[in-house]
């Protein structure tokens, strides 16, 4: 399910968990920039506390995510880079396996508004015969850790972009 497009995949709204959408007072490369700054997630990140990726297509994104389920707690997960749009689209997905039968994608969109600021939001579409499954008992803490990091994004793609109009 690569895209290079810009433009997330259509998926079924009954199997996809969407976040709020943030506008975000800041240009479409600050959020960017600090979309794909992965060693800096810790900084600003509340869910996915930590990545690792090349994120070139169909490279591995090695993240620990914070379990909000189980409060202090985090794991593990690895899903792989299905779309990278710069400015534009972010995206990563979990293939169907014995091991992981979830198949899932992460969309990650900004659109800009104007030179100086932009939109956010996220999604992530579950798709198979356990979609339904993972949506009831995953989607309120999902869309909660999504709205989560939205927020952040925002906070952090500001903060920087104010710091920079301040020194320039």
């Amino acid at each position: 399910m690569t895209d290079q497009s810009g433009t997330p995949p259509k998926t079924d709204p009954a199997t996809t968990v969407y976040s709020d959408t943030v506008t975000i007072n800041a240009p479409a490369s600050v959020v960017w920039e600090v979309l794909t700054d992965l060693p800096n997630y810790g900084a600003w990140n509340p869910f996915c506390i930590a990545a690792k990726s090349t994120l070139e297509m169909g490279a591995p994104l090695e993240m620990t995510l914070a379990n909000y389920t189980m409060p202090g707690e985090t794991y593990p997960n690895v899903e792989y880079v299905c779309a990278n749009v710069p400015e534009k689209l972010l995206s990563w997905e979990l293939p169907d396996s014995p091991e992981m039968p979830y198949p899932a994608r992460r969309d990650q969109v900004i659109e800009a508004v104007d030179d100086q600021s932009c939109t956010y939001y996220s999604t992530d579409a579950f798709f198979g015969p356990n979609a339904q499954h993972v949506m009831f008992f995953c989607s309120q803490w999902i869309k909660r850790a999504f709205d989560d990091t939205a927020v952040a994004l925002k906070e952090r793609a500001e903060a920087l972009h104010r710091e920079r109009k301040a020194a320039a």
